[in-house]
């Protein structure tokens, strides 16, 4: 997926940390917080050049200072502003965080793992019902931060928010299911015992397109599993994390357990080395591009952390001649357009076979102008709201032109549309074939590319090509094709005549380059868990 962390020039950095023989694991005092006053309590607090505009967003949950250590703190170098990318117009100016709140944070977040790994499960669930609890009493709160910030259709923003807060809910009942082993060895006087111990601090740094999925997937399962974590969120979408952080405060989370760093693109580069080689940071969790997430396996590499990444996308939809054309044309439509093309798990090629090729583009050209409406998130027809910047629209304008260059058809679109510069319109892409870059690449965008297909084996071939497998999908009415497809797909979820497959119960991973370890379900809280072995003896 396009990365919400850009590095740029990372890979000519030689990290001269750390030297040989230091301990990777130091215990570090923590650094003296700056006179802010006490810990604040539920309701409004001061917010910086803050323009309401014509969103009117909640202030009650608006916040634009970091959150370290359970206070709100202004960054030493000032702030940077965050824009609707549909108007343009300054939402508010937030603290623009450098290397050395990175490493406070870091430090108010491992002082609070001392405590808050010997919580009780119990305790630890019933805090984590609390955040959730107060997300849902929050939802249209939530939802409209979302949509200023992001873009997406307010309905989109609120069914983002409830299944947000699903996660909170579902880990808050994992908490209470982290069970350990008893061994019956061969020798009669010994056993073995396998406890499952928190990792420690988790850098979690999250994107901008789901910006409160994303933190409560790893925050809930990191919490649960008893770990603190310090959170880099994407400089487009800072306001979600900062909302989550009063909701935390006001649910009780202990002081440290959560942090939220915010910066602006240029600080990026050193929050995020700064996260990622301190040493009291154990483990690094990421959501976005697979170049950024080489990266960070390398500064991972360093001190032997461990990661979980989710990262880039290409995801194939597979029509078969024996499919249902209007059920594939639906779930095509859910899959491509969701965000305005804008998840990782959108499909971005789709592969119909040469049987019902000619009345799928047909009827998927028909459901995109007929069922999709582009405007202002907040607008109540809206379907397809904007991307989230200039650049990304550049890059969907250079794939459907590059596609056309090279004999590619345009059924539907093709442009920018006339609402605004970051607006694009639905495109249907028909004649594509696989040298264009809409086949190469992850188009993070509304357009839908489609290449006709003679066999099952053509799709496989082409559909497994990618050096990425995230998500695939495909559609069919035929028992044994479904399995067949289904276990030579070289992805990590699979959807069978289902265009969404995305729920916090199932795990949320992909093979090859798209990533390492699983999140969500109850794989996902092993991620932020350590196994130890203890041999008792003399029985």
């Amino acid at each position: 997926m396009t990365s919400c962390w850009q590095l740029q020039n990372c890979r000519a950095l030689r990290l001269a940390w750390p030297p040989p023989g230091v301990n990777l694991r130091p215990r570090r005092p923590l650094p003296p917080l700056p006179a802010a006053g006490p810990r604040p309590g539920p309701g409004p607090h001061p917010l910086r050049s803050y323009s309401g505009g014509p969103a009117r967003l909640p202030q009650a949950l608006l916040r634009t200072d970091a959150f370290v250590g359970g206070r709100w703190l202004p960054a030493a170098s000032g702030t940077f502003p965050v824009q609707d990318p549909a108007s343009g117009a300054q939402l508010g100016r937030v603290a623009d965080c450098g290397a050395a709140e990175a490493r406070r944070a870091v430090s108010a977040a491992h002082q609070a793992f001392s405590s808050w790994r010997g919580v009780s499960a119990k305790e630890r669930s019933v805090l984590l019902r609390k955040w959730y609890d107060l997300m849902i009493k929050n939802k249209d709160d939530l939802a409209k931060i979302i949509t200023a910030e992001n873009g997406k259709p307010l309905k989109e923003a609120q069914g983002e928010v409830l299944y947000s807060a699903l996660f909170l809910e579902w880990f808050s009942e994992e908490a209470r299911r982290i069970y350990g082993d008893i061994i019956y060895t061969p020798a009669k006087d010994k056993r073995g015992l396998v406890l499952k111990q928190p990792v420690g601090v988790a850098a979690i740094i999250t994107p901008w397109n789901f910006p409160s999925a994303m933190i409560t997937r790893k925050v809930g399962a990191a919490l649960a599993a008893g770990c603190t974590v310090v959170v880099k969120p994407a400089e487009d979408t800072p306001l979600s994390a900062l909302a989550l952080g009063e909701l935390a405060n006001q649910a009780g989370i202990p002081a440290g357990v959560y942090n939220v760093v915010p910066c602006s693109r240029q600080k990026t580069k050193e929050v995020g080395e700064a996260l990622c080689t301190d040493p009291l940071v154990s483990k690094i969790s990421f959501t976005g591009s697979t170049a950024t997430g080489k990266i960070l396996l390398h500064y991972a590499a360093d001190s032997v952390k461990r990661v979980s990444m989710e990262l880039g996308g290409h995801a194939p939809f597979i029509v078969f001649d024996s499919a249902n054309v209007n059920q594939a044309v639906a779930g095509a439509l859910a899959s491509k357009f969701r965000n305005s093309g804008q998840t990782c798990v959108c499909s971005n090629r789709f592969l119909v076979q040469k049987g019902i090729h000619d009345s799928f583009v047909k009827k998927f050209a028909e459901a995109i102008n007929k069922e999709l409406c582009v405007g202002h998130g907040f607008e109540e027809r809206t379907t397809q709201g904007p991307l989230i910047n200039e650049k990304a629209v550049e890059k969907v304008e250079k794939q459907v032109s590059d596609a056309v260059s090279k004999g590619a058809t345009i059924v539907t679109g093709g442009k920018r549309h006339s609402f605004g510069k970051n607006f694009f319109e639905p495109t249907l892409l028909s004649n594509v074939t696989s040298d264009m870059l809409c086949s190469q690449e992850e188009t993070f965008g509304p357009v839908a590319p489609v290449i006709k297909f003679d066999t099952e084996e053509e799709a496989l071939a082409i559909a497994n090509a990618m050096d990425v497998g995230l998500a695939g999908y495909f559609y069919s009415q035929d028992p044994a094709q479904i399995w067949r497809v289904a276990e030579q797909l070289e992805v990590g979820m699979v959807g069978v005549n289902e265009g969404l497959l995305s729920t916090v119960e199932c795990p949320f991973g992909g093979v090859k380059q798209s990533g390492l370890g699983r999140e969500g379900s109850k794989y996902g809280i092993d991620e932020y868990l350590e196994l130890k072995y203890v041999c008792y003896g003399g029985l």
